[in-house]
């Protein structure tokens, strides 16, 4: 079985007071893991149940009749590639490979930051926002609903901000503003980014 809850890259008390480790004994604990218990689940007897979580999320993607195992594999994935977007002391402003993209694509950081924000804000209900890289090298900034990932897409994502309501609600109740603001400036793991290119 190839399917796991992955081991998070920082301890879990280690993001306060941004998120604090209520919410990710919560977040990680209850809904990550209740995601790759469900997955398991699925798969197990059927043809997927020695694939990779992203053989799975392709072969499940548009079925009507695999509709719970992309969901469940897809945010799998969605989820164990945020917790690498973040970090203790993380945040401030790019460097490396990024920054560069960042000017290159958005003019400023700050047209970034607008941006970035201005998308996560109007996302309807659950979902997530991506910093992704187009096959023309210009970055881009899109937004799936639900379990949706940019896997499925022709584009690479970068990194991911999770904007259900699990992922903040314990800290910030339905100030999805405020999370934007520390995700951005507290959190963000540019050296994860960098690595992504």
């Amino acid at each position: 079985m190839k399917i796991k809850l992955p081991v998070l890259p920082f301890p879990q008390d280690s993001l306060v007071p941004y998120i604090s480790e209520n919410t990710i004994q919560f977040h990680y604990g209850k809904h990550h893991n209740a995601y790759v218990e469900n997955t398991i689940k699925l798969i197990s007897g059927t043809d997927l149940e020695n694939k990779t979580v992203e053989e799975i999320i392709m072969a499940s993607h548009n079925k009507e009749d695999m509709v719970s195992v992309f969901n469940n594999a897809a945010q799998v994935w969605n989820h164990s590639f945020y917790w690498n977007c973040i970090k203790p002391d993380g945040g401030g402003n790019p460097h490396g490979s990024i920054e560069e993209k960042i000017d290159d694509s958005f003019g400023s950081f700050e047209n970034f930051i607008s941006q970035f924000k201005s998308t996560a804000m109007s996302q309807f209900g659950s979902g997530w926002t991506w910093l992704v890289l187009k096959d023309d090298n210009i970055l881009d900034i899109i937004k799936t609903s639900n379990a949706g990932t940019p896997l499925t897409s022709d584009v690479k994502p970068l990194f991911t901000i999770d904007v259900w309501e699990h992922a903040y609600y314990l800290d910030y109740q339905n100030r999805r503003a405020d999370y934007l603001h520390v995700f951005l400036e507290h959190l963000i793991n540019w050296e994860f980014i960098n690595s992504q290119i």
